[in-house]
């Protein structure tokens, strides 16, 4: 059984397997495609291909929609030549259940994968003709929130952006430049409307897209590459529209169980690989069941019939509620919580977690007990429903492979969106933050974190970080069992509102955090000891 449109074609052995096939002619929607594309997607990864290529696969088997996905690549053009090609664009999708078992299918709705690349001629020619195209409906994007960023901390471009300005649309080479570059074509041909849709998990996604391109052209207007008709095109949003939308579905890296029980059934050729840039990446994808994409209806040109796939369709107002619930409240903050301590007590996996009493009691304690009281409610989803699923679903899924360590990738620029907007509701709310007792005992956590040893004395490597050599540092000379150590070293971090929107000693919950990170380093166990205190109390 090969992952093959000729393979394929053995459709008794897929069923045998329990592997659903599509419905539809695969090659003939792939054709259509190529002809008249309605829908590019910039980032080939995993949860495009999973979710939203899942998506359209639903609506192509419904006859909701005739056309499939137009894949580019803008950073790893491995995942193209590894993963896209030599498959024909079909996708293996596995659904990880909580009770173990999984559903697999075959998705045909990726039709064509193609390198963001302007230095090859055959790639660069072949975007500029589907951007020219009037037909062409949307753009959407799963580029990570770096994937939009064109400066450094102290304001420059970074120099690869720097070099996109300087060099002009013709040699794009990142991400921005790229689909500035492309927008810049489908205007010259006719200022044809489009949506610019950002998917990527980030507060006002389309906002920071719309930023990022508008700035890219601004920038070429000053040089003479573009003309200021194009940037006013790129401002108005009947023309050119970037509409915001909220994410959630938890797509782990390919799991080595599910590779193996594919195999097992027949399925060849499906060992993951680790592409040149460190991308890991597999034939198949596996990722949880549950998944909410809430996007504004903003498509000047149409769209798919979305809505007919389970998508929210609605106003940017609403998408920013959503968006605010699950990241400030009912997910994002309670898988920071478990991904601090689960490095720290020594987890491997986010669900064994779930079984632990005080941790699961902390999670508990931060999203049901402490966010609700002060959670955005988005009228479309149910905090309470949203959060419940949350504790008693998702998270606790054993069959799901995620590790506190990859989610404790980046902290330092999450804890202020996933901490700081529930302390400044607070404050608001109560004059201060003086009530919670949780999200200090969360906040606590991540500072004894960043010593990198465990409760039980063993030293460990701390995720990535962009601020990690800065707040170690700021760390310094505290050794845990020895809390004489601590001289105030948390100060400056607990009272920076670049880090968590909001001066916590001024919220009233500075003291309390320092306090409990000190029973925290008293020695060998006291993390334990900690949490059970708090959380027995």
């Amino acid at each position: 059984m090969k992952l093959t449109l000729s393979g394929i074609k053995e459709s008794a052995a897929w069923e045998a397997a329990g592997i659903k096939l599509p419905s539809y002619d695969v090659a003939k929607v792939a054709e259509d495609t190529r002809k008249a594309p309605v829908w590019v997607h910039f980032g080939a990864g995993n949860i495009f291909r999973i979710f939203i290529g899942g998506l359209a696969d639903r609506l192509i088997s419904q006859g909701d929609l005739k056309k499939g996905i137009t894949c580019v690549e803008t950073f790893d053009f491995d995942v193209v030549d590894k993963i896209y090609r030599p498959y024909d664009n079909l996708v293996l999708a596995v659904t990880l259940k909580a009770d173990g078992s999984t559903d697999k299918a075959v998705l045909g709705s990726l039709t064509e994968a193609i390198k963001a690349q302007s230095g090859v001629a055959e790639e660069w020619n072949r975007l500029k003709e589907i951007f020219v195209n009037p037909g062409l409906q949307m753009i959407s994007f799963t580029i990570t929130e770096k994937g939009y960023a064109l400066k450094n901390a102290e304001g420059n471009f970074f120099p690869f952006i720097q070099a996109d300005i300087d060099n002009g649309p013709e040699k794009a080479g990142s991400a921005m430049a790229v689909v500035c570059a492309l927008l810049w074509e489908r205007f010259k041909a006719g200022k044809y409307p489009l949506s610019v849709v950002s998917m990527d998990n980030c507060s006002h996604n389309g906002e920071k897209l719309q930023s990022s391109i508008v700035t890219m052209a601004e920038e070429w207007e000053k040089k003479g590459f573009v003309s200021a008709d194009f940037v006013a095109y790129l401002h108005d949003e009947k023309q050119v529209a970037f509409p915001w939308s909220m994410i959630d579905k938890i797509t782990p890296r390919p799991a080595e169980s599910v590779c193996e029980e594919l195999k097992k059934a027949g399925v060849e050729d499906m060992d993951p690989v680790i592409t040149s840039k460190k991308t890991y990446i597999a034939p198949f994808v596996n990722a949880e069941g549950p998944q909410y994409l809430v996007i504004e209806d903003k498509f000047p040109n149409g769209r798919p019939a979305l809505e007919k796939a389970g998508v929210y369709m609605t106003d940017r107002d609403t998408v920013n509620k959503v968006e605010r619930m699950k990241v400030t409240t009912c997910l994002n903050p309670l898988h920071t919580a478990l991904a601090v301590y689960g490095c720290v007590l020594g987890y491997d996996l986010i669900a064994n977690e779930m079984k632990d009493t005080e941790l699961n009691k902390l999670v508990h304690q931060i999203g049901p007990v402490e966010g609700m009281p002060v959670v955005t409610n988005p009228g479309i989803l149910s905090p309470e429903s949203f959060v419940d699923e949350v504790i008693n679903v998702r998270i606790p899924n054993p069959f799901m492979p995620d590790t506190p360590q990859r989610i404790a990738t980046d902290t330092s620029q999450k804890v202020g969106i996933r901490y700081g907007e529930t302390i400044k509701s607070y404050v608001a709310k109560y004059g201060d933050a003086k009530k919670l007792t949780a999200i200090p005992l969360a906040i606590a956590g991540w500072c004894r974190y960043l010593l990198a040893v465990q409760d039980d004395g063993e030293k460990f490597e701390l995720s990535p970080d962009p601020m990690a050599a800065e707040l170690t540092k700021a760390l310094e000379g505290i050794e845990v069992g020895r809390p004489e150590t601590y001289k105030g070293q948390l100060k400056g971090i607990l009272s920076n509102a670049n880090i968590f929107g909001i001066d916590l000693y001024e919220a009233g919950i500075g003291d309390k955090i320092e306090g409990m990170f000190l029973e925290e380093i008293a020695g060998t166990g006291a993390v334990r000891a900690t949490l059970k205190k708090y959380l027995n109390s």
